[in-house]
């Protein structure tokens, strides 16, 4: 199997189902749109799987002029953009500070229903301006002078409502390893979509990533900064919104290390000038950490 881009996904309501794509545009914020919204309870604290598994049933679609959300038991909510003179709502994902622009009763009343909490939706305030963690950008940097030749300085990784990183790349043959693992337990195989990643590539080793210090497609440049520590939200069927043990619980058996239960790889990205696309099927370098 060649080496390449075997699947593409975006976010783009934070722990919201996910969008398959075949093409879709790339900035070093990540690709598009990806996690733009988030959902806030009563409280202003964002709200992910972990905690209300219900949300991987709603399904955001973006259009030109907003946001679609659909969810069994639903009539279809639009959510057109933020007014630009929209106050600015101060927001922390996992202790960095950022700011979402309220997008309304109706959409709230609207999630507030299908969640059965009091929550309200954020879009991404254009003031915001969080920063990819500065010290795994920063060693990442200092460690690997000779690529990319000119890697965007690193106040320039700025992202919007993801956990840590603008990206999340996976590799499709660690998830068959996976998954060769359940099946060795009578366990049903587990899609990729479950990890929730940006990038999937294919043609490499299990567990190559762990080798790596990222790759090349085109002229963009793909530096992984952190390897990613697991939580349960895997264990979250995309289908059903149901919670089961699997399939974290084989992969703690042969995952675990220092940091966690480790899969996949956060990254930034370098870009040419220019409008940049990313296609399923693209060939990729990698670049080995030897």
């Amino acid at each position: 199997m060649r080496l390449a881009i075997h699947r593409l996904y975006s976010y783009p309501v934070k722990s919201c189902a996910g969008t398959a794509h075949t093409r879709v545009r790339v900035t070093e914020s990540g690709l598009a749109f990806d996690r733009h919204w988030v959902i806030v309870d009563a409280q202003g604290l964002f709200m992910t799987q972990r905690q209300h598994p219900r949300m991987v049933l709603i399904r955001p679609d973006t259009a030109e002029d907003g946001l679609w959300l659909r969810a069994p038991g639903q009539s279809d909510c639009f959510v057109p953009p933020p007014s630009a003179q929209a106050p600015a709502v101060p927001v922390a994902i996992w202790g960095t500070r950022t700011l979402g622009a309220d997008q309304g009763d109706e959409v709230a009343t609207w999630l507030s229903a299908f969640l059965g909490t009091s929550c309200r939706l954020l879009h991404l305030h254009p003031r915001a301006n969080r920063l990819a963690s500065l010290p795994h950008v920063t060693r990442w940097i200092q460690t690997h002078p000779d690529w990319p030749q000119s890697f965007l300085p690193v106040e320039r990784h700025a992202f919007a409502f993801a956990d840590g990183f603008p990206f999340l790349v996976a590799n499709l043959h660690s998830l068959e390893e996976l998954n060769g693992q359940l099946a060795a337990q009578d366990i049903p195989p587990v899609d990729m979509i479950r990890f929730r990643p940006n990038i999937v590539l294919q043609g490499l080793e299990p567990y190559d990533e762990d080798h790596l210090s990222g790759f090349r497609t085109g002229d963009a440049g793909f530096a992984f900064v952190k390897a990613c520590a697991r939580c349960p939200i895997p264990n979250v069927d995309p289908q059903t919104g149901d919670t089961a043990a699997e399939p974290g619980r084989t992969l703690a058996r042969y995952r675990q290390f220092e940091q966690g239960v480790l899969f996949g790889m956060n990254a930034i990205v370098t870009l040419p000038d220019g409008e940049t696309w990313l296609q399923v099927g693209d060939t990729i370098e990698p670049e080995y950490d030897f």
